[in-house]
This record gives C-alpha cells, structure tokens and sequence, in this order.
C-alpha cells in the first residue's frame, strides 16, 4: 500500500471511531483493553489516555523505559497540537519530504511524527483528548489503538 492509501485509511479511521461519551471510566475500560491486547502480543508498552492535561489512565508495563514515556509524550505533543493520529501527520511529513520541524517549527525532541497516538473524538463535540501507545514499531503501536477502539466502539477495525 502506497503512502497516500495509507493516509486515507488513517483519515477514515479518524472520521469513523469517535465516541458517543468519553469518561474516566471509558478511559479505565479503554486502557485496561488496550493493556490485555498488548500482553497477548507479548509487548511491553506505555499506554497514556488524556483529556487535555489530566491524566486518565497510565500504565507502564515491565520491560518499558523512560524512553517509551519519552516517545509517548512526544506524540501525544504532535496530536494535541494537530488534532489528527501521529501516525497520520508522519505520513503527511514523508510525503511532503519536510519535518515538523521544517514545516511548522515545532522540535523533534518534544514532537515525534510517529504512530501510536491517536485523538479521542466525541460525536457532537469534536476533539477530547489523546490516546498514545508507545513500545512497538511504529505501525503496531497504532494498529493496536485502532483494533481495541473499533472493539470498543462496535465498530470494524479499518485497516488494522
């Protein structure tokens, strides 16, 4: 699949797994999934679910490292400042040949176009929050995102 075909499963994606609510205890459930799903992969990895700058759920499982917290703040950065997947803003950096940095000058060291995070959207009231996953490669850190909230949500899993 090309870059472009990518970017557009991202984007239907994105319009498609939004949330009727979104709570603490949806965030619990959200994170608890997302937990189970990455013990049956045998992955190590932090898991970060916000709502602004309040925390909702955080876990670090054993074998991850400051590094992954570092690498999930970073995308949580590139969702909040842009509204869309991580994952999707580095497709659009690869294909545009330019940074973040380059285009926008936000720093590499406090933003990573890489996928794992990905917006918590609420029908009727747009963009909440962030959902970022960080300790796998790149693509598995946000397939995992997209198959527990397509699980969640009773929806089918587009592209994951």
């Amino acid at each position: 699949m090309g870059l472009d075909q990518e970017l557009q499963q991202i984007l239907r994606q994105e319009i498609e797994l939004v949330f009727p609510r979104f709570d603490a205890a949806a965030a619990w459930e959200l994170g608890v999934a997302l937990r189970t799903a990455a013990q049956k992969r045998g992955a190590a990895v932090v898991i970060d679910i916000r709502r602004g700058d309040e925390i909702l759920f955080y876990h670090a499982m054993p074998g991850t490292t400051p590094a992954n917290a570092d690498w999930a703040r970073r995308k949580r950065n590139v969702v909040e400042m842009m509204r869309r997947s991580s994952y999707a803003v580095g497709l659009q950096c690869r294909i545009s040949g330019q940074t973040l940095e380059q285009k926008m000058g936000l720093p590499t060291r406090d933003y990573a176009c890489h996928g794992g995070g990905f917006p918590i959207t609420v029908s009727h009231t747009g963009y909440l929050g962030s959902i970022v996953v960080s300790g796998m490669q790149e693509r598995e850190d946000h397939n995992i995102i997209i198959e527990v909230l397509a699980e969640q949500l009773g929806r089918e899993a587009v592209g994951a």
